[in-house]
């Protein structure tokens, strides 16, 4: 007889697995689980359920990320399954893993520094004063911000002063 604590147990693990090679569509050098927005993986017995965190409500990934799970956690053999969207706490940059933050690093993009205690204020873009980023090539704090919008919203746009090189940097949010 199988142990059904034992099987489940290996089911969630290879899920886990599983969503550790999901792409973000935007920032196809992370994984869905690296960028954080996995929250849980539940088994139901008759279904896996994989509840996500969307990086904000109104993020253009979010179906297409969802529908990319599912097709890999089917073809792992490990369906059916379903995604819960829960939005509540919001995510937060600080939920990007550490292999996230180097592998965003490698791909050239400077990783988000921790989340201010005052994270709770609204974000203002105009008057506020641009973190200091280091170059994700040359890693030289000798850095400008060239706009505070990049190819997404979660993005900023960065010029390496040292190697003249343009990068964007994922805001802390």
């Amino acid at each position: 007889m199988v142990n059904d604590a034992a099987a489940a147990s290996g089911r969630l693990a290879a899920a886990w697995a599983v969503l550790g090679s999901v792409l973000d569509p935007e920032v196809p050098a992370l994984s869905v689980r690296d960028l954080g927005i996995v929250r849980d993986v539940l088994d139901h017995g008759d279904a896996l359920e994989i509840v996500l965190t969307p990086t904000y409500s109104g993020c253009p990934a979010t179906e297409v990320i969802e529908h990319d799970v599912l097709a890999a956690i089917a073809a792992a053999g490990l369906g059916p399954a379903r995604v819960t969207m829960r939005r509540a706490p919001a995510w937060t940059t600080d939920w990007i893993s550490t292999e996230g933050r180097r592998k965003l690093t490698e791909y050239g993009i400077a990783p988000p520094g921790p989340v201010a205690a005052d994270a709770a204020a609204p974000i203002r873009i105009v008057g506020r004063r641009a973190d200091v980023v280091a170059c994700p090539r040359c890693h030289s704090l000798c850095t400008e911000r060239l706009s505070a919008f990049g190819s997404t919203a979660c993005k900023a746009m960065y010029r390496c002063l040292s190697c003249r090189e343009p990068f964007e940097h994922f805001k802390p949010i």
